[in-house]
């Protein structure tokens, strides 16, 4: 299942992933993972759960981002959650790309079973309807 926090700046989106983060860690019978641009949540993230900075792997674009998250579930079948910070910095703030991006997602979700997590840095009314349709909003 495909997840979004969505929210503006300072929404408190990032603090709502931690919570899941550590929430999934403990309740997990598999492996949690968090990938984040830069590194910023080394101190706030169970020491557990494996952290990924994109920018360390040049993870730019949101086909970069797919194979990036295709290959860690191909790395480790027994990843259970997946979370992703800075969506938008990450892959670029064009909706049709996300679009695409998500519906990907969403089947290789189906395919492996995992839950994969998004914060979304905008409002939920610029958010497109094929996206919300697909995901669940937390």
């Amino acid at each position: 299942m495909i997840y979004l926090i969505v929210g503006n700046k300072g929404s408190g989106k990032t603090k709502k992933l931690i919570e899941f983060v550590n929430t999934a860690v403990e309740n997990s019978k598999g492996h949690v993972v968090c990938i984040e641009k830069e590194r910023l949540l080394t101190y706030d993230i169970n020491y557990r759960a494996r952290l990924i900075e994109t920018d360390h792997y040049n993870v730019s674009g949101y086909d970069a981002l797919y194979g990036f998250i295709a290959g860690v579930l191909a790395g480790d079948n027994d990843i259970t959650n997946i979370f992703v910070d800075a969506t938008l910095k990450i892959g670029g703030r064009d909706m049709t790309a996300l679009t695409e991006f998500i519906k990907k997602i969403s089947a290789l979700s189906g395919r492996t079973n995992q839950d994969i997590t998004f914060t979304i840095s905008a409002d939920e009314s610029e958010i497109p309807a094929d996206i919300l349709n697909i995901c669940e909003k937390i």
